[in-house]
């Protein structure tokens, strides 16, 4: 979670670097939900929510590489935000979906809004 934050302090912080954090984000949040899959039943509007998420962001991703032709992770707020509270709430999904459904609330405005900043050119 700190990387990133380390990386600007210690004023090492490259576009690889970037793209690496975000691909790593994503096999982090895709090894968390192959372990918690088998142990936790998961209700089907969460999923439905969760596929909708993934295919804002796949469309981001095509949008990308449409407007700058390349891949595109913008380290926005929102993201941010969407990763520390994803991180936080893992350990209450045994007991509870509301931590879920905020998060979810947040990584759909942050892929919104991921998408508007790709293309419009502000990232």
């Amino acid at each position: 979670m700190l990387d990133g934050y380390l990386a600007r302090k210690m004023n090492a912080e490259s576009r690889t670097g970037a793209v690496l954090d975000s691909v790593a984000d994503i096999c982090f949040v895709a090894f968390c939900a192959i372990r918690l899959i088998p142990v936790v039943q998961i209700q089907t509007w969460l999923w439905i929510w969760a596929g909708v998420i993934v295919a804002i962001k796949i469309t981001n991703q095509v949008s990308a590489l449409i407007v700058s032709r390349r891949f595109c992770f913008p380290h926005t707020k929102a993201n941010k935000l969407t990763g520390l509270l994803l991180f936080l709430s893992v350990p209450t999904v045994f007991w509870s979906f509301v931590p879920v459904a905020i998060v979810a609330s947040v990584a759909s405005f942050a892929a919104i809004q991921e998408g508007h900043f790709i293309r419009t050119g502000k990232v």
